[in-house]
């Protein structure tokens, strides 16, 4: 693929080479030249790794300083080289320069890699004149030093990186062994394969870490993707099976309470009544199936648009209930206050399947639904009287107890439900909702503001 570009209006095309060349000058400015001095500290190694089972107990909270303390052992290593290079002029001080100025570059890895390699690069033909121990264009010291430095940076950064600091090293090799008396007769043939072999082989290694690395992020994110798309298959079903099961019957029962009072000549008006509200709880019905269905379809957990019930429409409830038959009373105590919506819905829930128990459970019996607002949340209780033991209860599956509970248990509240000393069914529960926090006017106290109040 060529690369069109213009001069003074006229389209030229460059070959692929020009291109590939210009992508690795960049590539070098990007990784040697660009944040030298950028601060990257050397990542501790985990402590649970395949070789922690060779060390005590005790001391396997240290391993992960293991990787530090490998780069210091090999410094302290390059500077005892270097010192040797020099021991030939029985000068201790110079001795110690020469093996600093190859060891430092080694230890300043763990902190700026980069920074370390041109350092160590800068200090090769400073070596070489300084120690005069007849290698060149390395030292002894500068070549065991320079070599370790770009293994340990080629391990810390990205293989096209590690390459660049090979090439350097290479013309550097060359450049300079050809100066000093030729590549031939010089150690920069030995130092280039050793570097080479030893920076290939972490390069390598490095690549196939973060190859098994994004394997298993992918894997990772399939597992997560067929999951997802196992769970809206499973609601998809479960969606199907309820519209085709449930909203049909209920369409069923809609439809014939409706049709029910032409078909009877001269019904009496509480017949006529009766079969308005079975058709108005059915469409009720309905349109709470067809809410649940939406949000079961759904592809993420989306709250439904729909308006949800709160305690505000307990009167209607218990209206209903009235009219299938269940005498029940109300009592509110408290400042009646806006609850938050989940705290809402759930009470208007719970309160909801307890009168039905009672209807299926106790028919003919009396019931009574208090609501308490108090300062650390809000009260329910339900409690309805021994039943009519001439009326036989309908039967249920046992799960309106449980979803009560469940319910509560997801609001972190308390709930207890058994049977009375009268041998009827009490369900009491408690939901904790935090104090509203009281408004202030401008930026003055409660104290100010009633001054304020009095004074005016």
């Amino acid at each position: 693929m060529t690369e069109t570009t213009t001069t003074a209006g006229i389209p030229r095309e460059r070959s692929p080479e020009f291109s590939l060349a210009r992508s690795a000058l960049r590539g070098l400015r990007e990784d040697l030249f660009r944040d030298v001095r950028a601060y990257r500290p050397l990542p501790e190694a985990a402590a649970a790794g395949p070789w922690a089972h060779l060390f005590p107990a005790a001391a396997r909270r240290y391993l992960r300083y293991l990787p530090h303390a490998v780069v210091l052992g090999l410094a302290l290593f390059t500077l005892i080289v270097g010192m040797a290079s020099y021991s030939v002029f029985d000068d201790s001080f110079m001795a110690l320069v020469a093996g600093l100025l190859a060891a430092v570059p080694v230890a300043l890895t763990l902190l700026r890699p980069v920074l370390a390699w041109w350092l160590s690069f800068a200090a090769a033909p400073f070596l070489v004149v300084v120690t005069h121990d007849g290698m060149f264009p390395w030292s002894g010291g500068s070549l065991l030093g320079h070599t370790v430095v770009m293994t340990v940076v080629a391990a810390r950064t990205r293989p096209r990186a590690a390459a660049w600091m090979w090439v350097l090293s290479a013309l550097y090799s060359v450049l300079a062994g050809e100066i000093m008396g030729g590549l031939g007769s010089g150690d920069a043939g030995p130092m280039l394969f050793f570097s080479g072999v030893a920076v290939a082989i972490v390069t390598l290694v490095q690549v196939n870490r973060t190859t098994k690395r994004q394997v298993v992020q992918e894997r990772t994110v399939t597992a997560v993707e067929r999951d997802r798309r196992t769970l809206l298959e499973e609601r998809t079903n479960i969606a199907r099976e309820l519209h085709d099961v449930v909203a049909h019957h209920m369409s069923v029962v809609a439809i014939q309470a409706e049709a029910a009072p032409y078909r009877v000549e001269n019904p009496p008006p509480e017949l006529e009544k009766a079969f308005v509200t079975i058709r108005e709880n059915a469409v009720a019905a309905l349109t709470e199936l067809r809410r649940v269905l939406g949000v079961v379809r759904a592809e993420d957990y989306a709250a439904p648009d729909a308006p949800q019930p709160t305690l505000a429409d307990l009167d209607k409830l218990l209206e209903n209930v009235r009219e299938a038959g269940l005498t029940v009373t109300k009592a509110v105590t408290g400042a009646v206050r806006e609850l938050p919506q989940g705290v809402e819905l759930s009470a208007y829930r719970i309160v909801q399947e307890a009168l039905s128990n009672t209807l299926r459970h106790a028919p003919g019996a009396d019931a009574a639904v208090e609501v308490s607002y108090v300062l650390g949340g809000l009260g329910l209780r339900v409690v309805n009287g021994r039943p009519n033991a001439l009326v036989k209860p309908s039967p249920g599956a046992g799960h309106g107890i449980t979803g009560m509970r469940e319910r509560v248990s997801m609001l972190s509240g308390e709930m207890t439900a058994g049977t009375t000393a009268d041998g009827g069914y009490e369900v009491t529960v408690f939901v904790p909702v935090a104090a509203p926090v009281p408004e202030q006017r401008g930026t003055g106290s409660a104290h100010d503001v009633a001054h304020d109040g009095t004074d005016a």
